[in-house]
């Protein structure tokens, strides 16, 4: 009979030993799936996806890091076109995101038709960016889904473009870093008041 019961005892401890783990693993991933529900998602979208969209793609994760909101948003930017897909961005766009200490790490892609039904924001560059998304999202079945331009965000810029500065010089991305970083200011604002997110 102790032989049977100690039997018992040396079955049912590693059963409780994996339950207790599997039950542990459980809720970490019920956790992890509500954090990540929870999250904002934001695409910045321009043509190419190797100047303008990556350079506010970093901005902005700058900008939500500083005010120690990382947890609450998930940032990726993507091009219309498929001229650069997998190229990082280009040289001055690396050159200004390490003058200002951005965390530039992103390799150019297109947009695709996930990405109408998982981001919250997509952000165009311009009225021809603009224009393509709004001509896709049809195309996918996302009619309804509202596409913003990046200076809609300031009452002063509505309507204008963040220039393309791909085939100028150097001074022409510094141009955009300081753009992208008022337009972003007042968008991440903007949001904070929309969704209720108090620091």
């Amino acid at each position: 009979m102790d032989i049977w019961k100690k039997h018992q005892r040396c079955c049912v401890f590693p059963y409780k030993f994996w339950y207790f783990q599997i039950h542990r693993f459980f809720i970490k991933v019920v956790c992890l799936v509500k954090r990540l529900s929870d999250m904002i998602r934001v695409l910045f979208v321009c043509l190419g996806n190797i100047c303008r969209s990556p350079l506010a793609e970093a901005i902005f994760t700058q900008k939500v890091k500083t005010a120690n909101m990382q947890t609450r948003f998930k940032t990726d930017s993507a091009g219309t076109s498929d001229f650069h897909i997998g190229e990082l961005p280009d040289d001055r766009t690396i050159k200004c995101a390490t003058k200002y200490s951005l965390p530039l790490k992103h390799r150019a892609r297109q947009v695709n038709r996930t990405d109408f039904r998982d981001f919250d924001y997509i952000i165009a560059m311009d009225e021809n960016n603009l224009r393509t998304l709004n001509n896709l999202k049809v195309r996918y079945g996302f009619a309804d889904k509202e596409i913003h331009l990046m200076r809609d965000f300031i009452a002063e810029t509505m309507g204008m473009p963040v220039p393309d500065p791909y085939y100028g010089g150097e001074e022409g991305f510094e141009e955009i870093y300081h753009i992208l970083d008022e337009a972003l200011e007042s968008f991440l604002t903007q949001v904070k008041s929309t969704h209720q997110i108090y620091v």
